[in-house]
């Protein structure tokens, strides 16, 4: 019920500032109030959701400024995991970074309105590449902290993937230039193309915001 919840938070289900209230949630994910409260108290340590006294939950809101901020810790954590997983990763590793950038290119190889019929397969394919960079990071505390930017970072991402056209054709080729640098074992490039791809993502969101 925890991950249907802040998934739908992060794919904008549930808009920022939107009320949460009880009675609809409790219907919805067909649980109860103890355990609901419980799912909207993680999601509350982790930033999705704010607390206000005596008027409950509500998600939290968007800006230009916190998503700056977000951007800056998510290319730190994850450049020090890629460089991490590349020291460390095998070939187990390397394999599974080939088959999941397989998959996710079988859904960024198709036009545009077939791909946004799909998103949300995008959405789960795109998470899993960029784990896979990083899953050989023995950093077990590094890797959560990644991944809490991450879905962060998700939430704003989604408006530019609702955006006309997306960016489509650009992102297909950066996760195939990703790829390429980590599996050569090139880390400045690999963590510079992150960068680069993370933050251009970032920016045009800023701009939509």
């Amino acid at each position: 019920m925890l991950t249907r919840l802040r998934t739908d938070i992060i794919s904008s289900v549930f808009e920022p500032e939107t009320r949460l209230k009880f009675a609809d949630m409790t219907k919805r994910y067909d649980v109860g109030i103890g355990t609901l409260r419980e799912a909207l108290s993680q999601l509350s340590s982790e930033g999705f959701v704010t607390v206000e006294a005596g008027k409950g939950f509500k998600v939290s809101p968007v800006s230009a400024e916190e998503l700056i901020e977000i951007t800056d810790h998510f290319i730190s954590f994850e450049s020090r995991a890629v460089r991490e997983a590349i020291a460390h990763g095998g070939e187990d590793w390397e394999a599974n970074i080939v088959s999941v950038h397989h998959r996710l290119s079988l859904i960024e190889g198709l036009p545009w309105e077939r791909r946004m019929e799909r998103h949300s397969e995008w959405v789960e394919r795109h998470r899993e590449f960029h784990e896979a960079i990083v899953a050989a990071c023995p950093g077990r505390w590094l890797f959560r902290l990644r991944s809490i930017m991450f879905d962060q970072l998700d939430r704003y991402r989604f408006v530019t993937k609702r955006a006309p056209k997306g960016l489509g054709g650009r992102k297909f080729e950066e996760h195939r230039e990703i790829m390429a640098a980590t599996l050569a074992r090139d880390a400045d490039l690999a963590c510079a193309l992150i960068e680069q791809h993370i933050r251009d993502t970032s920016e045009r969101a800023i701009k939509l915001l």
